[in-house]
């Protein structure tokens, strides 16, 4: 099933994105520099991963737990 229909799946991409998109910014910020059109979604998202690092890493666990364990 695509993960835009299935709640779970789109749960597990936003926060996969948001985890990518923080540790690329971290590593070259150049990349994520501009905050408009496409790429500012990513920066937009590095933004919210630095921000919410506990809580996007708390999200980030349970999403692991889920998928390993259920």
């Amino acid at each position: 099933m695509s993960a835009l229909f299935d709640f779970k799946a789109f749960l597990t991409v936003v926060l996969l994105t948001i985890c990518t998109c923080t540790y690329v910014k971290l590593k070259a910020p150049s990349i994520l520099a501009d905050k408009t059109g496409f790429r500012g979604l990513f920066w937009k998202g590095a933004r919210i991963g630095e921000r919410l690092s506990p809580w996007v890493g708390i999200g980030c666990f349970i999403m692991g737990c889920t998928v390993l364990f259920v």
